[in-house]
């Protein structure tokens, strides 16, 4: 969320000291990340220590906490924690919002800078340990199993019939309407794979694992040390292994080497795997629907000037660009026909 949520800092306040103990002094907030029901703070305590503050609104999973809880006991390093209430609790509420608490690490993510051979390959390392840890049921029986629904095709189904059937007074939500016209032919034929590569896999599973299933290199921490950390793990769903294996090699992987070297070096940590390239190229194709979804709803949702619906605009724009997320796709899946 790029721009503060309409709830007072004096709250936000109240609840670190009454339900985690917090001596806050400061507050600010930081205008971070593309989830619009999310918005982090840092806050500062009287003794000079600094915590990072997270307010999410919507659907809430306690394994979003939990599990990277249980996953940090059982060694995974590059984990951060929450940090618990008074009570042992790992969130709080908040109005509409759960407040989760985590130890506050001064770095950046891995498009602010390039990753180095060795956190591309620890990254790997990393997300194996992830993939074959042994989580308790208890801590994910609530969790989504991926069912290859149809519901983000036909969300963006919905919107081009919608750019049809509307005027749009508001100039953003006329630019995007423009903007999806001119590409509604290469739009419908993303979904049409898309929805030809779930049939596919439907009529003979995968295996499901326990997956991230959002982690790009926005979701990657580097320490100003060079320690590497995986954070944000709202999206937890069973699904197959390339969920998250979709995210290496396309792009999405953080700054600082080709392709061809992001993919090499992350296996090179992850260890020899066989990968259904027909899920990773659904999953690829998938992923920008949902997030051409997921745009659009935000855009067409309110005509307010913030920054958040143009950052939204922008982005959209660069998946169509040469070479970017949906060629990459297209060239998946090229080689899994």
């Amino acid at each position: 969320m790029l721009e503060k949520p309409a709830l007072e800092n004096e709250r936000i306040v109240a609840c670190l000291r009454n339900v985690f103990g917090l001596a806050v002094e400061t507050i600010r907030f930081l205008p971070l990340g593309a989830d619009a029901n999310t918005a982090v703070y840092q806050t500062t305590t009287y003794n000079q220590t600094p915590y990072f503050v997270k307010l999410r609104r919507g659907d809430f999973d306690p394994a979003a906490v939990a599990v990277p809880k249980f996953l940090s006991d059982a060694g995974i390093k590059q984990i951060i924690p929450s940090l618990p209430t008074k009570t042992g609790q790992l969130w709080a509420n908040l109005d509409d919002y759960k407040v989760i608490l985590y130890p506050f690490i001064q770095g950046h993510n891995g498009f602010q800078l390039n990753l180095s051979d060795q956190q591309r390959i620890e990254f790997g390392t990393a997300m194996k340990q992830f993939h074959t840890a042994n989580v308790p049921a208890a801590l994910t029986n609530t969790l989504p199993r991926e069912d290859f629904s149809p519901k983000w095709r036909e969300g963006v189904k919905s919107i081009l019939r919608r750019i049809d059937a509307e005027q749009f007074k508001d100039p953003l939500a006329a630019e995007l309407a423009i903007f999806l016209r001119t590409k509604r032919a290469e739009i419908l034929e993303l979904i049409k794979r898309a929805e030809q590569l779930a049939q596919k896999l439907k009529t003979r599973l995968p295996e499901f694992i326990l997956c991230h299933a959002d982690i790009h290199g926005w979701n990657l921490l580097i320490e100003e040390d060079g320690t590497l950390y995986m954070v944000d793990w709202d999206t937890l769903i069973f699904a197959p292994k390339e969920r998250d294996l979709m995210f290496v090699g396309c792009g999405l992987g953080g700054n600082g080497h080709t392709l061809e070297e992001e993919e090499r070096l992350f296996y090179q940590g992850y260890g020899q795997t066989d990968r259904n390239e027909t899920a990773l190229a659904y999953y690829r194709y998938e992923r920008i629907i949902v997030d051409i979804f997921e745009f659009c709803t935000h855009i067409l949702g309110s005509d307010d000037e913030g920054e958040d619906r143009k950052w939204a605009l922008a982005t959209l724009k660069t998946q169509f660009r040469p070479n970017n997320t949906i060629d990459l796709a297209r060239q998946l899946d090229k080689t899994s026909l």
